[in-house]
């Protein structure tokens, strides 16, 4: 397993489930901020499997508008829209026999997630324009920093493709939840950057590192990474020091990181008790539905609101 998964507890029970539902077949759905590792993960379910030998095809579903995400799925087939002058395949072709990534799964259009369920469940698809059902041998591993299940109770995924999904979750711990695991990551980030740039005598003065662990990391393993190497890069000698870093002291305390998090903290102190008084009231909206199992009418009674107070609410998640 690469090293920059780390080895404090929470990563080594993802590491567990990594190696023990690898070789399966099973969809897995990984969860997580972003940041995390998710495609870390992602490639490391695909080289520990038997499919290591196929292809390891990855889409971002928030990377690619809406109206181009089908094709870049399925492909299309020659003639089925203006400016298709040839048939094109999509990532379910091009990840036949091995394993397609679906990253940020959550921003997926509805209409979408129909054709991936059935993907899913029959392992069928169709191009674009095509008249012939393609059967597609893939496996299928998505991720997301969604809370996807505030989205099936706004109804904004599908409920029947979530529990597809998540056959077997995993959920990645961010940065800060395994502050034992900064120094090694750190370390490995820096012998990376020092291989790359030609400096072999690259390293942390005992300040600077001192630092890096009290940090709170709100951007996670991304970016560690890309603080590390802008300091190697700006760095006058071999020694990178605590001045070298440019960690803002505003997220330092974990409170605040945690508001932070939530919502913007800018503007006025009544703006921002605003905003986080409607972002409780919608999470506390969504888990009331989940727990009352999708009943909105005995939610809305468990919160004393009315129905469409929680609909409402709902349809601002």
């Amino acid at each position: 397993m690469p090293a920059l998964l780390g080895r404090s507890k929470p990563m080594r029970e993802v590491v567990r489930l990594v190696e023990k539902v690898a070789p399966s077949d099973t969809t897995v759905l990984i969860l997580g901020e972003s940041g995390t590792g998710k495609e870390l993960i992602a490639r490391a379910l695909h080289v520990l499997s038997p499919r290591a030998r196929g292809p390891f095809v990855a889409i971002n579903c928030a990377a690619i508008p809406e109206t181009l995400l089908e094709n870049e799925l399925f492909g299309h087939e020659k003639g089925a829209y203006t400016g298709a002058n040839a048939k094109a395949i999509g990532k379910v072709e091009a990840a036949d026999k091995g394993t397609l990534f679906l990253d940020e799964i959550g921003e997926m259009p509805l209409p979408l997630q129909a054709k991936i369920l059935r993907l899913l469940q029959d392992k069928t698809y169709d191009r674009i324009g095509g008249t012939k059902t393609r059967r597609a041998d893939i496996r299928i591993i998505a991720a997301t920093n969604r809370d996807l299940k505030e989205q099936v109770a706004a109804r904004r995924f599908r409920e029947d493709l979530y529990y597809r999904l998540s056959v077997v979750p995993i959920t990645l711990p961010a940065l800060r939840e395994r502050p034992e695991d900064i120094p090694l990551l750190a370390q490995v980030v820096l012998e990376r950057q020092a291989e790359a740039l030609g400096r072999p005598g690259l390293r942390f003065s005992p300040e600077a590192l001192e630092r890096i662990v009290a940090y709170r990391w709100p951007g996670n393993v991304r970016e560690l990474e890309n603080e590390i190497e802008r300091a190697a890069v700006l760095a006058h000698g071999d020694v990178i020091e605590a001045g070298d870093l440019e960690l803002s002291a505003r997220v330092a305390d974990p409170d605040l990181a945690a508001l932070a998090r939530l919502v913007p903290l800018e503007g006025s102190l009544e703006d921002v008790l605003a905003r986080l008084s409607s972002r409780a009231a919608r999470i506390l909206a969504a888990a009331a539905v989940d727990t009352a199992g999708g009943d909105r009418a005995r939610a809305a009674a468990n919160l004393g609101i009315s129905v469409e107070r929680l609909e409402s609410l709902l349809a601002s998640v």
